[in-house]
């Protein structure tokens, strides 16, 4: 019997339910073959990472073109049977009229969901003003509503990640993003068990997105335990496989020795996971 492939339609309506109650896992993929070999362990979710798209075209995170995102976000979309959830970066716009523009054209990709961030991308002001920034959300939503989409929204509080570890700031802007209409909150590099259940607790009933992006003790129960919804990995799993590839390559360059590939992935096991793709 030929499989049928869910529609958009039904990809939103699962990642909406997945948020509803429980602790899922979202990682993220940087290519169809990443995103496919995730789909084939079992994963009910998928969420891009600018990052290891970025590192896989021989670019810096934050250097793709929004046109080439857009493509990215199709591509991964029509690979596997599961809901994408978008890094969509800062919106590709510093004005909440040009996030709105940028959004419905994500939308318009299929995406279950996607994520806004308030950094700016400048160094010497690493955030947008707070007025600004819940604007920003603010015409996010509306882009999406107008739409008509059940596309998922996620206000991310990048302040940990720019050098502003201030917890009692990024809560504020968190639940100002809620207000403003974000489905889900998110505040890439907490890492203590302090500051994620106060992250979840000040925004609940929405659910927290929390990123894992290095070694931890946290394991998926413990975070469940502390009221987290989903768990993302960012672009660890592409740096993972990054460096595998550079120590192999160094050893063979500066050694000229060829034993870097004892936790290389069998060809036939690669063929059998694609087999019919």
């Amino acid at each position: 019997m030929p499989h049928t492939r869910p529609s958009i339609a039904d990809k939103r309506r699962t990642f909406l339910r997945l948020h509803q109650h429980g602790c899922f896992v979202i990682p993220n993929p940087w290519d169809v073959g990443s995103a496919r070999y995730l789909q084939s362990l079992g994963f009910k979710a998928l969420a891009t990472t600018s990052s290891g798209f970025a590192w896989s075209h021989g670019h810096r995170d934050g250097g793709m073109s929004r046109d080439r995102v857009l493509d990215h976000l199709t591509e991964m979309v029509e690979a596997t049977d599961l809901p994408i959830n978008a890094d969509f970066e800062h919106g590709f716009a510093p004005d909440a009229g040009g996030v709105a523009e940028s959004v419905r054209l994500a939308v318009e990709t299929g995406v279950a969901g996607l994520s806004i961030e308030d950094s700016t991308g400048q160094a010497a002001k690493p955030l947008f003003d707070v007025d600004t920034a819940i604007e920003r959300i603010r015409s996010a939503r509306g882009a999406i509503d107008k739409a008509g989409a059940d596309t998922m929204l996620i206000g991310r509080a990048e302040g940990f990640l720019v050098g502003q570890p201030d917890i009692e700031q990024v809560i504020a802007r968190l639940k100002a993003y809620a207000n403003a209409g974000a489905d889900c909150l998110y505040a890439p590099g907490i890492s203590s068990v302090e500051h994620i259940s106060a992250v979840v607790a000040a925004v609940a009933p929405k659910p927290v997105n929390l990123l894992v992006g290095f070694n931890a003790d946290l394991t998926l129960a413990k975070i469940a335990a502390l009221g987290v919804r989903r768990v993302s990995v960012g672009g660890a799993l592409a740096r993972a496989a990054w460096g595998g590839f550079m120590r192999a390559a160094k050893l063979i360059q500066e050694e000229g020795k060829f034993d870097g590939f004892a936790d290389a992935a069998s060809g036939s096991a690669l063929n059998s996971i694609f087999h019919g793709n």
